[in-house]
């Protein structure tokens, strides 16, 4: 990653307009979201090169000639649209939020999950929790609220969450299976995505989820669905309870995405649990998101705002670190990596770890 190690090569007149659209960038996104909700972006998509006029589009869209105006004034300045004449045609960046998987589901994310209480980002920068989640209800971390988000929100944060490690899943599977697992504990399983794609994978492994009461129950509704009820368990627990015990024994600990969802302080806490459970010859996967090991500026870009959810919405004491970080508490915890691979998915790392001797 080289793109983070040298000064951008703008111009003065260049880098001011970038701090504008910095100011402006809150009005920016609103547009963006309107263009889409209200099939603005689609509309001029299907009219193709020849585009179409305010008063063409007003007569077929729930908004009038001024509120298009609006929208699409600004539309132009953000590179979403062009004027041929008086018609709007879909620019490349307008092609791309309205075509592109990642963006629609980062957007609708940030939507209907990060927006408002993003507005509180500052107290919970001072107070080290996520002072914008009482946009949602009074809980101290999102996790155990998922399942009473308002629908939207809750389809919307699953479907980020979802759609990041499905991406990983196809490359990963076989890296792990690679070591023959027999008894699978995923810590932190949610509603079980993981667990199903392992016993999808091999006929003879069974997993054991370990999380919330709430994720479980609907982890145990999706593996009956699948038809895995008998290879797929659950072990409620609350995994920052230091009291509560961990399954013991297993030849194979997971991990995906999960450790980005706490604070240095618990991951060393969760590690150590893990490695009290784990025999001599257990191995833990981790799959992480680590900003310093992206493919690209626009993946670290992606990562990078993702910790700003952490902070104002999740818990206000986690983040999407550099991988130092967490290697540094793997060894602190008893553990070394053993293998080591990046570039998974969508700018995945998978970390095979045991236990030092």
């Amino acid at each position: 990653m080289s793109f983070y190690h040298t000064p951008k090569t703008l111009s003065a007149f260049d880098a001011k307009f970038e701090a504008q659209k910095i100011a402006f960038g809150p009005i920016s996104f609103q547009v963006a979201h309107c263009l889409l909700k209200f099939e603005v972006l689609a509309t001029i998509d299907q009219a193709g090169e020849q585009g179409l006029s305010i008063a063409q589009l007003a007569q077929t869209s729930v908004l009038n000639e001024y509120a298009l105006g609006v929208l699409l004034d600004m539309g132009l300045s953000m590179g979403l649209v062009w004027l041929n004449g008086d018609a709007y045609v879909l620019d490349k960046t307008g092609y791309f939020l309205l075509h592109d998987d990642m963006a629609a589901i980062n957007l609708y994310f940030v939507q209907d999950v990060c927006y408002q209480g993003l507005f509180q980002l500052d107290k919970a920068l001072v107070a080290g929790k996520p002072s914008g989640l009482a946009v949602f209800g009074d809980w101290q971390t999102i996790y155990p609220a998922l399942k009473d988000l308002p629908a939207q929100a809750k389809a919307s944060w699953f479907a980020f969450d979802h759609y990041y490690s499905d991406h990983a899943f196809p490359q990963i599977l076989p890296l792990v299976f690679a070591h023959s697992p027999k008894h699978l504990v995923d810590i932190g399983g949610n509603t079980g995505k993981w667990a199903l794609s392992c016993c999808e994978f091999n006929p003879e492994v069974e997993v054991t989820l370990m999380d919330f009461p709430g994720q479980l129950a609907v982890a145990k509704d999706n593996a009956a669905k699948h038809g895995f009820a008998e290879r797929i368990h659950t072990f409620a627990t609350d995994l920052l309870d230091e009291s509560r015990p961990f399954v013991e024994g297993a030849d194979t600990y997971w991990m995906s995405q999960f450790l980005d969802c706490f604070s240095q302080e618990q991951i060393l806490s969760i590690l150590q649990r893990t490695t009290q459970a784990m025999t001599p010859n257990s191995q833990l996967f981790i799959v992480e998101t680590f900003w310093d090991r992206q493919p690209s500026a626009a993946s670290a870009y992606c990562v990078n705002a993702t910790s700003l959810y952490f902070t104002a919405m999740a818990n206000g004491n986690s983040r999407m670190y550099h991988s130092k970080d967490l290697i540094t508490l793997l060894h602190q915890a008893g553990l070394y990596v053993d293998e080591d691979t990046d570039n998974l998915g969508l700018g995945h790392t998978l970390l095979r770890c045991k236990r030092k001797p």
